[in-house]
C-alpha cells in the first residue's frame, strides 16, 4: 500500500472512530446519572480528569511561542480564547448535559447536529451570506427529521422532553456561535492551540462553578462515578478531539465532516445496547432526514 493510500485510510478511520467516540459521551453521561449525580457533577468530573491532557498541550504550545517557534497570541486573541472557551465548551456542555437528564441520547445527538444549520442561518443574518435554494431544502429536511424524533420522545417520555430538548437546543446554539467566532482565529493560531487553550479555559470555568456550588464535598462520589468519568474524559473527550484534528490533516475537513455523520447512527445502536432505548421506525426516519440535510449542507457549492 502506498504512503498516500495509507495516510487516507488512517485519516478515514480516525474521523469515523472519533465521531463515534464523541457521540458516545451521551451514553456515558446517562450511565453516570444512574448513580444519583447531577449534570454539574458529570461535566465537572469530565473537565477535572481531562484538564491534565489539555493543559499539557497548552503549556507545550505556549513554550513554542516563547521560544519563537510560532507567533505569540495578541491581547485580542487571548480575550477571544477566553470568550470562545466559555460559549463553546463550558456553556454548550453544561446545557447539553442538563438536557440529557430529560431526553433520550438519540434525540440529543440529532438536536446537536442542527448546529451547522444555525451557523448557516446566523451567517446569513449577521454576515449577509446568501443561502442557496438547496440549502433551504436541507434546512427543512433536517428540522423535519428532528421534529419526528421529538414527537416520538414526547409521547414516550412525557412533558420533561420539552425542557430537555430546549436545553440541548441552547447547547447547539451556543456551539454555533463558537464555530462562527472561531473561524478567523483558527486560521491565525491553528487548531491545536485553539482547542487546547479553549478547553483549558472551559475547564477553569467548569471547576469554579463546580466547587462554588458543591465544594470539596462534591468530590465524594462512588467509585463507579469516577470510573465512568475517566472514560468520559479520555475516550469521549481527549482522544476524539485530537483524532478529529489528525483526520482533518490527512483527509481534509469536508471528508471528516461527512464521516461525522456516523455519530448519530452509532448512537441509535449504542443507546439500544447500553440504555435499552428503543429503535423505532420514526426514530430511524428522523435520523435519515437529519443526516440527509447535513450531507447537503456539508457539500461545497
Amino acid at each position: 500500500m502506498s504512503s498516500t493510500r495509507r495516510t487516507f485510510w488512517i485519516g478515514f478511520l480516525l474521523a469515523g472512530l472519533g465521531s463515534i467516540l464523541f457521540s458516545a459521551k451521551a451514553i456515558v453521561a446517562k450511565l453516570t446519572y444512574m448513580h444519583g449525580v447531577d449534570a454539574l457533577t458529570v461535566i465537572g468530573f469530565r473537565m477535572l480528569l481531562a484538564l491534565p491532557a489539555f493543559l499539557t498541550i497548552a503549556v507545550w504550545q505556549a513554550y513554542k511561542a516563547y521560544r519563537g517557534q510560532q507567533v505569540a497570541l495578541s491581547t485580542k486573541q487571548r480575550w477571544q480564547v477566553v470568550v470562545l472557551g466559555f460559549i463553546g465548551y463550558y456553556l454548550a456542555s453544561l446545557l447539553d448535559f442538563l438536557g440529557l437528564q430529560y431526553i433520550t441520547a438519540g434525540l440529543e445527538r440529532l438536536i446537536l447536529f442542527l448546529a451547522p444549520t444555525f451557523v448557516l442561518l446566523f451567517s446569513a443574518l449577521f454576515l449577509k451570506k446568501l443561502i442557496l435554494p438547496k440549502q433551504w431544502v436541507a434546512l427543512a429536511i433536517s428540522y423535519l427529521g428532528v421534529s419526528l424524533v421529538f414527537v416520538q420522545d414526547l409521547s414516550l417520555e412525557g412533558d420533561h422532553v420539552l425542557l430537555g430538548a430546549g436545553l440541548v437546543l441552547g447547547s447547539a446554539l451556543s456551539y454555533s456561535f463558537y464555530l462562527i467566532g472561531s473561524g478567523e482565529l483558527l486560521k491565525q493560531i491553528g487548531s491545536t492551540r485553539l482547542v487546547a487553550y479553549a478547553m483549558v479555559t472551559s475547564a477553569i470555568y467548569t471547576l469554579i462553578h463546580f466547587f462554588i456550588v458543591q465544594g470539596w464535598a462534591g468530590l465524594d462520589q462512588p467509585k463507579e462515578v469516577y470510573g465512568l468519568s475517566l472514560i468520559h474524559a479520555t475516550l469521549n473527550t481527549v482522544f476524539p478531539t485530537f483524532m478529529i484534528m489528525w483526520a482533518v490533516e490527512r483527509v481534509g475537513a469536508p471528508m471528516t465532516a461527512q464521516l461525522g455523520l456516523i455519530g448519530p447512527v452509532s448512537i441509535l445502536f449504542l443507546a439500544y445496547w447500553f440504555l435499552d432505548e428503543p429503535i423505532t421506525l420514526m426514530q430511524i426516519g428522523g435520523t435519515v432526514l437529519v443526516l440527509t440535510g447535513a450531507m447537503v449542507l456539508s457539500r461545497k457549492k
